[in-house]
């Protein structure tokens, strides 16, 4: 009898632990799949929604400010709302220049793209985006860490309308060629934020999205951010950028340097000497300036003042 029930245990205790778990993961998707659409009717998109290409995928631009050149804002790999990490910077500068800041596919309010992110699509439905939001050049464009590519790509393809490139912290393909290994996405953070479990952890947004860690955002602008935060990590679009990026770092190298100032703002903390050292050799090479401060990759999150009077500068 002790058998029989010691086997039973063995065997039904491990199924109603499965069970129980499978409740609480699907009561918790089924939750935040209704969440997501309140969410989306609480906070529509403060911008403009333009459909990109011939699937009718639409991106989100948001301008104001006005003044030229136009200052493109480019966001960084995995950067959940572009719109709210770039703020503290482009609200320093909107009452002087236009500012504009683009959210690729499955960024921000942007929809989530199954098409390739090889580098002239992306460029292709960056350009698209401006120009149907009613957005002209000449631009100065700004991209931090992985727009890099994106921004030399365009500066080589169509020079005539970028005036110049303001890196912040950027990637360039020399640096991206000599890396060991590939970055990769975490299969737990994807079932964490598709099952909508992610909500249930502590501060989660607070501690992982760098203008909040920081203390930049106002109460208004983190709750908003918030709700990005929770439908726009890793998504379709970034993964498919991340699996794109070697290629696309070739590509752009193969260009060569484009005949455009490529100013840079290089975050001193990182240690890989080579990181500094290829942007300070673009710099160099396109007869723009460098300067290496003592902040992090979100160097635009912790030198804010200091940019924006060196970006007005350089304008000027």
């Amino acid at each position: 009898m002790k058998g029989k029930v010691f086997k039973w245990l063995m065997i039904g205790v491990p199924l109603v632990l499965v069970g129980v778990i499978g409740f609480v993961v699907l009561g918790s998707y089924l939750e935040h799949r209704d969440l997501v659409a309140e969410e989306k009717a609480d906070f529509p998109p403060p911008g403009t929604l333009v459909d990109v290409n011939d699937e009718s995928d639409r991106l989100h631009v948001y301008a104001e400010g006005e003044g030229e050149p136009t200052l493109v804002f480019m966001s960084g790999l995995g950067t959940s709302s572009p719109l709210y990490d770039f703020k503290p910077l482009y609200e320093e500068l909107s009452d002087d220049y236009r500012i504009v800041v683009v959210e690729r596919a499955g960024y921000g309010w942007s929809d989530i793209s199954s098409r390739a992110r090889d580098i002239d699509t992306v460029l292709d439905d960056t350009r698209a985006a401006l120009n149907l939001s009613g957005e002209a050049p000449p631009y100065v464009l700004l991209p931090h860490s992985m727009a890099g590519i994106e921004a030399l790509h365009w500066a080589n393809q169509y020079p005539e309308e970028i005036e110049a490139i303001v890196g912040l912290d950027p990637l360039v393909p020399e640096y991206h060629k000599q890396r060991d290994e590939e970055p990769s996405f975490s299969l737990l953070i994807d079932f964490l934020m598709s099952t909508g479990l992610v909500r249930r952890g502590p501060d989660v947004f607070e501690n992982s999205f760098p203008a909040m860690e920081k203390g930049l955002l106002s109460e208004a602008d983190a709750e908003i951010a918030r709700t990005i935060f929770f439908r726009r990590v890793q998504t379709e679009s970034m993964k498919n950028e991340l699996d794109s990026l070697s290629d696309n770092a070739q590509t752009v190298a193969e260009k060569g340097k484009p005949d455009i100032p490529f100013h840079v703002f290089i975050a001193g903390e990182n240690e890989d000497e080579y990181w500094q050292e290829s942007l300070t050799a673009y710099a160099e090479a396109t007869n723009g300036t460098y300067h290496i401060l003592g902040a992090g990759h979100y160097i635009h999150l912790e030198k804010t003042a200091f940019i924006t009077e060196e970006i007005k500068n350089i304008l000027e």
